[in-house]
C-alpha cells in the first residue's frame, strides 16, 4: 500500500488532553490493528490508516522496532510495588496466581500475545527492543519483593533473584508456547500452583 500525503488528520480531542498523545494512540492503535489482521506494519500504511505524517511518527519512534515494541506492549501495566510486611508466600502467591492474576489485563487477550511471541521470535532486534523498553520494567517490583525476602532473611542469603523471577515465569511461557494451554484452564491452573509451591520451598531459609 502506498502512503498517503503525509497531512495529519484534524483531531477530536478531550479538554485538556495533550495533542502529541492523540497522536501517538491513532499509531499504536493503527498498528495493532495490522498486527491482529496478521499483516505486515509498514510506515506508509501507518500513514494510510491512522492519518499522522510519516514525519510525526519518526518524530516519536525513531525506528519502526521501536514503534512495533510499544504496539506490542499496549494494554499491559508495570505491576505495584508488592507489599512485604504481610505473609510473603501468600502475597507472592496471590500476586502471581490469584483472583484475576491470570486474566486478560487491559484488553490485552491470549490472540496478542500469541501474536506478540510470533513476532518476536521471528525479529531478534524487535525481541531485544521489548525486552530492554518494556519487559524488563515490568519485573522490578517482583525482583525488589525477592531482595525484601531475603533482607528479611525469610529466603536464602544465595537466591539468584533474577533467575527466580525466570523459573516462575518459564512455568507460564511453557504452559502457552511449548503445550499450547490456556492459562484459564483448571488443569494448567493447578499444574502452575503445583509449580508455584516446588519453586517456593526451594527459595526459602532452610532453617524457616
Amino acid at each position: 500500500m502506498s502512503a498517503q500525503p503525509c497531512h495529519e488528520a484534524p483531531i477530536s480531542r478531550r479538554p485538556g488532553r495533550p495533542r502529541l498523545a492523540d497522536l501517538e494512540h491513532r499509531v499504536l492503535q493503527s498498528a495493532l490493528a495490522l498486527i491482529d489482521a496478521d499483516e505486515e506494519v509498514t510506515v506508509s500504511k501507518l500513514v494510510s490508516t491512522s492519518g499522522v505524517s510519516r514525519a510525526a511518527i519518526y518524530r516519536r519512534w525513531p525506528s519502526l522496532t521501536q514503534l512495533i515494541a510499544a504496539a506490542l506492549d499496549e494494554g499491559r501495566v508495570v505491576p505495584p510495588a508488592i507489599e512485604v510486611d504481610k505473609d510473603l508466600r501468600d502475597v507472592f502467591f496471590e500476586t502471581w496466581l490469584g483472583p484475576g492474576a491470570l486474566e486478560d489485563s487491559g484488553g490485552y487477550s491470549e490472540s496478542r500475545f500469541r501474536q506478540r511471541i510470533r513476532l518476536v521470535m521471528a525479529d531478534r532486534q524487535l525481541q531485544r527492543t521489548y525486552w530492554e523498553t518494556h519487559v524488563s520494567k515490568r519485573r522490578v517490583p517482583i525482583e525488589q519483593a525477592l531482595q525484601a525476602g531475603i533482607d528479611q532473611g525469610i529466603l536464602r542469603e544465595d537466591l539468584d533473584v533474577e533467575a527466580s523471577f525466570d523459573a516462575l515465569a518459564g512455568v507460564a511461557y511453557y504452559q502457552i508456547v511449548v503445550r499450547g494451554d490456556s492459562l484459564s484452564d483448571p488443569a494448567v491452573q493447578k499444574r502452575l500452583e503445583r509449580s508455584f509451591q516446588t519453586l517456593w520451598r526451594g527459595m526459602l531459609r532452610s532453617d524457616t
